[in-house]
């Protein structure tokens, strides 16, 4: 339908919602379909804004208050800024000169009620000029909206008046309303982490974004009593390049808006992962080599909210000096020939001082080292900067007083990550190591890597500093002690800052980084050692977590294949406390007393391996007999004979004597003695402390074997919402199996919080085992809504071990509820037996490595039998929903 025709019925029919519903719903189509092939967001925002305003126009003016003069219908907010994304909340106020007449109140009513038959997110007050002033007083939320306003209907002049009075001192003062949104920009910024780097980013309210240029835009409005932030230039606020930075990354940010609305079809501001890839395929980005199409589109927000960050620092800092330092005397002080500090700011002596010595771009930041007391850079500085970081070419790099002065900033004690954090944000770090450039704003599209490779490097050299300190010295305190016995800090900074610097480009990122910081290390004159171990510990930075959480880490061989690839106990030293600091950046739930204890204790066993010489390996049969031996002599003094010893230990095979603690053994061991000839399972649940399962809950089952014992298990486990870390099942030659699993509870704490719950748990698992036929159906539950966006296929892989006699099969797969009981149930179909699992949950990912045998306790030879397992262990986890 034309639509002037629909105009025409809106402001003539008995009922307008029908031509109002269909004028809208035309005007959206039709500019959602501009947008997909390549529109300008700016003027579909604005076609937006107009739509409504003519619908609410024609509506307003169907009713005979609209002819007086002592009414309007203003549009306030974002509305009123003339910006209107496809869902935005439409914010109107209805403004009266002196409060509601009796003759208006059931038009009022009827037009209110016809706003909610348009089916729009219409939030609406109806307020005097008099009132408004009062609400403006009482709630700063209400002060910033009616900044913002635009007369749809009704007489302008009563927005005019309202206008006045909320730009008075009567309302609020320039200062207190500066504080405020100071204030509440402080308190937006620490809800999102105080990062612009969040995973699912919030395009309207995290740092960087949409909220931080509105924020600068409603200071500017009440400062100078400006319309348009644009106007800034005319009061050299902002330099035309800024105004392009501002400019640009609203539109970017608009753009992210408008697509991310069409896609959710709501209201929706979060880029969660359920609209990523869609919105980067309706942007046009497209995949670039290992590069993801949603990664480069992420990238770019990323990038474009930390130049925004920077930008609004500058703005903020002016309006600090010109709002609140107005009257006062500048404290300065001077630092040296070129810096001073101004308000505890650091400062130029004057705006060419980069220009005459370029090495002074690198000198600001190591005074900042020097001098903690510093807030920051001076406004005025920050764009002196800016112009001048064009002088970072190759020759500032190889300049020996530029080199000269970074590594000094590496061996200053300081918070390194805070100021590394601010070369990154002025664009001063990415230039002077471009390898490092390449990597600000670089995403990995899943759960496990949670911020850039950027802001997880700046995290690991933020670990780092705080293992100096005393507060980390509970949380890690092994690598609390290691770190002040590290010759030279800047060794494990460098190889902090490098170890993922290759990430994105293909091929192995950690040969890739060793090589970028052979070159840093040349370039930086240092010693041919040091740069061997920086450029070891970047190849194999992986080396120690993939060991401890993959391998059977009870095995003295694997011990002894590690240790072999440790050159020194320096080399232990550094390489744990890089391990250590970089897993627990990059997820905070990655880091707990599991992972923990399974890399002390690899660097324990690495350790003495070390001592003793990698060249004498340790004797497998030496080992069980001292572990036997100490276990008895605790046994005997439970007054357990040798006999009744010998009984249980005849039916278990040596691994049995490798994997678990002296004390351990002979606690289960005693246990089973008392148990006797009982025919129910033996259930034996602990909390640990101070051993490789630290903080959490040890499940012992002693039982009669039965090759469906290990699905049934962890099927129950899984039911009572308890997640498995570790899994043993020891072989025995005995009618009888001890299986071994390591647990936590839904809250990722042992169960011995819950005494009960630990009793419910062990009575569960007796009615469940102790008769086949009453083994649980797996329950299905529903799969988390994040998961469902990173499905990939499922990968089988299968190795010998030699040494140990058995297969060690890999599975990788997404994680989802009833996971370890579905492995379970197919290795019960094919007749393989497990007798160990490492089990690693990675974010949405898995890896799990299982070793298991054949019913005859050897390896699987067969090579059609491990392609039939793998087969139907990836149909069968595929298949789950």
């Amino acid at each position: 339908m034309d639509l002037s025709e629909l105009e025409s019925r809106i402001s003539n029919d008995v009922s307008p919602v029908s031509a109002a519903r269909e004028l809208l719903r035309e005007r959206y189509n039709s500019d959602a379909e501009a947008f997909r092939q390549g529109a300008d967001v700016r003027a579909l925002v604005q076609s937006r804004a107009d739509t409504v305003d003519t619908v609410l126009r024609l509506t307003w003016n169907r009713y005979p208050f609209s002819s007086s003069p002592d009414i309007a219908l203003v549009a306030v907010g974002g509305y009123g800024r003339g910006e209107l994304h496809p869902h935005s909340d439409i914010d109107l106020l209805i403004l009266t000169k002196a409060g509601i007449e009796d003759s208006w109140h059931e038009d009022l009513g009827a037009f209110v009620t016809l706003l909610w038959d348009l089916r729009l997110d219409i939030g609406h007050s109806v307020r005097s000029i008099e009132e408004n002033k009062k609400a403006a007083r009482e709630d700063v939320t209400i002060l910033t909206n009616l900044l913002e306003t635009r007369t749809i209907a009704g007489p302008d002049e009563l927005r005019h008046e309202l206008s006045e009075q909320v730009y008075s001192d009567n309302v609020s003062s320039d200062r207190d309303y500066f504080i405020a949104k100071r204030e509440e920009q402080r308190e937006r910024h620490n809800k999102y982490g105080d990062t612009e780097y969040n995973l699912e980013p919030n395009v309207k309210g995290s740092p960087g974004a949409l909220r931080d240029i509105q924020t600068i835009g409603w200071i500017t409005k009440r400062h100078f009593g400006l319309q348009n932030i644009a106007d800034l230039t005319r009061f050299s606020i902002l330099t035309e390049e800024e105004h392009q930075i501002l400019f640009q990354g609203e539109t970017f940010l608009w753009q992210l808006r408008y697509g991310l609305q069409l896609l959710a079809d709501r209201n929706e501001n979060r880029l969660l992962f359920d609209h990523q890839r869609a919105l980067a395929q309706m942007l046009g980005y497209r995949d670039e080599g290992k590069r993801l199409g949603v990664e480069l589109m992420m990238q770019s927000y990323y990038r474009t909210v930390l130049a925004l960050a920077e930008l609004t620092d500058v703005i903020l800092q002016y309006y600090d000096e010109a709002i609140l330092g107005t009257g006062t005397e500048d404290d300065i002080q001077p630092l040296n020939k070129r810096f001073q500090m101004r308000n505890l700011y650091i400062e130029a002596v004057n705006n060419q001082v980069f220009a005459y010595a370029p090495y002074a771009i690198m000198e600001i930041f190591v005074l900042m080292a020097h001098h903690p007391e510093i807030k920051g850079i001076r406004a005025t500085t920050i764009r002196s900067l800016r112009a001048h970081r064009h002088l970072i070419d190759d020759a500032f790099r190889c300049d020996l007083a530029v080199t000269t002065l970074f590594m000094e900033l590496l061996r200053t004690p300081h918070s390194l990550d805070q100021t590394l954090s601010a070369m990154k944000k002025y664009n001063v770090l990415g230039r002077y190591l471009p390898e490092f450039g390449q990597i600000i704003g670089q995403m990995q599209h899943d759960l496990f890597h949670i911020y850039t490779v950027d802001a997880h490097t700046m995290r690991v050299i933020r670990n780092m500093v705080r293992l100096g300190g005393t507060e980390a010295q509970s949380e890690y305190p092994l690598a609390s002690r290691l770190i002040h016995r590290l010759p030279k800090l800047e060794t494990l900074f460098i190889a902090g800052l490098y170890h993922d610097v290759a990430k994105g480009r293909g091929g192995d990122h950690s040969e890739l980084g060793a090589i970028d910081a052979e070159a840093f290390c040349e370039r930086h004159h240092l010693s041919e050692r040091d740069t061997k171990l920086i450029s070891w510990l970047i190849e194999n930075h992986l080396l120690m977590s993939m060991t401890a959480q993959r391998k059977d880490i009870s095995d003295p061989d694997i011990i002894h294949d590690f240790a072999q690839s440790v050159p020194s106990q320096a080399h232990l030293d550094y390489l744990y406390v890089l391990t250590v600091c970089d897993i627990s950046a990059t997820n905070p739930k990655l880091w707990n007393t599991w992972r923990a204890s399974l890399l002390r204790q690899l660097y324990i066993e690495a350790k003495r391996a070390l001592r003793r010489g990698t060249e004498t390996p340790v004797n497998r049969h030496e080992w069980v007999s001292a572990t036997q031996s100490e276990a008895r002599e605790i046994l005997h003094a439970q007054n357990m004979t040798d006999e009744q010893i010998d009984r249980i230990w005849e039916t278990v095979d040596e691994d049995y004597f490798l994997q678990d603690s002296t004390v351990d053994i002979a606690w289960q061991t005693a246990a089973i003695i008392r148990h006797g000839d009982n025919p129910d399972p033996l259930v034996l649940i602990r909390d640990t402390r101070g051993g490789p399962t630290d903080g959490y809950s040890q499940i012992i089952i002693y039982m009669k074997d039965r090759v469906a014992l290990f699905a049934a298990t962890t099927a129950v486990l899984e039911q009572l919402n308890l997640n498995i870390v570790d899994a043993r099942i020891s072989s025995s030659a005995g009618p009888c199996s001890i299986s071994s699993y390591v647990v936590l509870d839904d809250q990722s704490q042992p169960l011995g919080v819950d005494p009960a719950r630990k009793e419910r748990v062990r009575t569960r698992l007796i009615e469940e085992l102790d008769d086949p036929d009453d083994y649980p159906n797996i329950i299905h539950r529903r799969t988390p809504r994040q998961l469902k966006h990173f499905a990939f296929p499922t990968e089988v892989t299968f190795s010998n071990d030699t040494v140990n006699q058995r297969t060690v099969m890999e599975v990788i797969t997404p994680d989802r509820a009833g996971l370890l009981a579905r492995i379970g149930q197919v290795l019960l179909e094919h007749r393989v037996r497990l007798a160990n699992a490492k089990i690693a949950t990675l974010g949405e990912r898995v890896e799990d490595v299982f070793f298991v045998t054949d019913e005859n306790g050897e390896p699987l030879r067969d090579p059609g039998k491990c392609h039939d397992l793998q087969r139907d262990l990836c149909k069968m986890l595929d298949d789950i929903q």
